[in-house]
This record gives structure tokens, sequence and C-alpha cells, in this order.
């Protein structure tokens, strides 16, 4: 297994999973405002030890295999303290996932760790599509993927922790990820 690597951004710091995040993520996650709208796997009511059970028992184990990749996201400003998570999976129809805390949304965070992940995924990883499932009433998340020049390919029902939903499919090639980035880089 590779050592993640820590990923910087103008304002973040995103650095590889480790157990002792679980705290973090445990006081951070558990809301219905961050998690509605993820996928049904995840537990609600969200248990005592579900960050920890879902660190130890998955997430570090599936990096171990190179099957995902797992980042905590902090502000540049303040190192020390965590404000959400960002994923990228090898899975048919699903390569990232992401929450950030309530009181941290809204302030373009996650399109910067999008930004960085991206490049990872297309760049170190030399994937040649990101394809990613998203509720169809996600309107800030479905935001994050217009602004990067995703597109939606397909919409399906999907079952997420707010019962069932139609969730739409959103797309990236490698091709047009270098596209944008070489169009953004000759402004």
């Amino acid at each position: 297994m590779e050592t993640l690597p820590t990923l910087h951004t103008r304002r973040l710091i995103l650095t590889p999973l480790e157990l002792t995040d679980a705290p973090a993520i445990q006081r951070l996650f558990p809301l219905w405002e961050v998690v509605r709208y993820l996928d049904s796997r995840v537990p609600w009511p969200y248990p005592d030890d579900g960050a920890l059970t879902y660190v130890r028992d998955h997430a570090l184990p599936a990096i171990a295999m190179g099957r995902e990749w797992h980042w905590m996201i902090r502000l540049a400003e303040d190192p020390a303290h965590s404000i959400g998570s960002i994923s990228l999976y090898d899975q048919p129809g699903n390569n990232r996932g992401f929450w950030l805390a309530p009181q941290w949304q809204g302030k373009g965070y996650m399109r910067e760790a999008c930004e960085v992940i991206n490049a990872y995924w297309f760049e170190t990883l030399e994937r040649p599509v990101m394809q990613v499932p998203k509720a169809v009433g996600n309107h800030a998340s479905r935001r994050v993927s217009e602004h990067e020049g995703m597109r939606m390919i397909a919409t399906q029902q999907g079952e997420f922790v707010c019962g069932p939903l139609l969730k739409d499919i959103w797309e990236m090639t490698r091709g047009n990820w270098l596209e944008k980035k070489a169009a953004l880089g000759s402004n």
C-alpha cells in the first residue's frame, strides 16, 4: 500500500484518514443535514461507535487494499481541527463522496477540496472517468458537480439515509478534466 499524500489548496489541508480521526468524525458527522442524502448503508440513528467502526473496519482496510482513498478536510488556518471528509472509491458508478459539517458549508471549501481530489484521481491514479451519484434533492452537491463541468448521464432509483429517492449520476472524463485544467491555466 502506498501512503496517501497530504494535499493542499489555498485554504485547506487534506490529511490522510487515520484511526485518530474517528472522534472528530463522531462529533461532526451524525447530523441529519450531513447524512440525509448519503447512501443508506450509513446507519441512522448513528451509533456511538459509528465513526470508530467505520474508520477501523471499513475505510482503513479499503485504503490498505488500494480500493478507496480517504482524507479529512482541515482549514489551513486551523489544521488541528477537521471540518469534513472527502473520499475516492474504485467502484463503478461511485468514485467520489464527501461531507462537510454544516457550519462550514456554503463557503466554497468543497469545490476547493474537489479540485485537488480530482487531480489525484486523474493524474496520480490515472483514471479515465469519474462518476459521482447524488440524490436529486441534494442541490448543494449538484452545484459542485456543475461548477466542475461534470455532466449528468443518468437518473435512477437510489436508497439514502432519508429514504428512497431518485439519484443523478454525474460524470467527468479525464479528457474533460484536462481540457478544463488547461483552460484555467491559460487565463
